[in-house]
């Protein structure tokens, strides 16, 4: 069912080790519109099945979420490509891949010559718990429809995952992205950030 506005607390955590991973609970609800893409499938279904003031407990495997752990997305990137860039081991880098799309890449060694990026989401191969309080779910309005996004509120919204080759600092992240610039956006259900943008409830980039 698409076209419904869902607004909500959630705090998410690793469903095998108990993990605390992110969390609104304290930060005021987030809006989104379904049918858009905003968040993964598996958890959209599983909230338009709620309705306003119920609380539950979500459990998303890692393969509806996202995704397993895939070890060929580790790549070997000539630092000269990271010009500009003070890299540490552990940080995340934004950027724009070949195809024009939006990437996020964990800087997961830094050699003399080259740099080894993991290209997997952050959350990749983990299972996802998700505790939610849905405080309203209700029909979009024209232009909400219209735009995908709810107008006045902190929303969600990202896109795809894409592997490519060009990195930057900045940009929100999904599902656990992590910007190191100093606004103070939160995320949304995963998509923890601090620029502006954002992810939202397991969707990543």
């Amino acid at each position: 069912m698409s076209n419904q506005v869902i607004t909500m607390f959630y705090e998410l955590k690793d469903a095998n080790t108990g993990e605390i991973l992110e969390s609104n609970m304290q930060n005021g609800g987030i809006s989104f519109v379904t049918g858009q893409g905003h968040i993964i499938q598996k958890l959209e279904d599983e909230l338009l099945g709620l309705k306003s003031g119920d609380k539950t407990t979500i459990t998303i495997k890692a393969a509806d979420a996202c995704g397993e752990y895939d070890s060929n997305a580790l790549q070997a990137i000539p630092k000269e490509q990271f010009a500009g860039i003070e890299l540490r081991e552990g940080m995340e880098l934004f950027g724009q891949g070949e195809d024009g799309g939006s990437v996020r890449v964990i800087v997961k060694a830094i050699g003399e010559d080259e740099v080894m990026v993991d290209f997997n989401h952050p959350y990749a191969g983990k299972d996802l718990l998700f505790n939610v309080e849905i405080l309203e779910i209700r029909e979009a309005s024209e232009d909400e429809k219209a735009t995908g996004m709810v107008a006045g509120a902190h929303t969600c919204g990202c896109g795809g995952h894409d592997h490519g080759h060009h990195h930057h600092h900045g940009g929100g992240g999904c599902c656990g992205g992590h910007g190191h610039d100093d606004d103070n956006d939160e995320g949304c259900c995963g998509g923890e950030h601090h620029k502006h943008g954002g992810g939202c409830c397991g969707k990543h980039h």
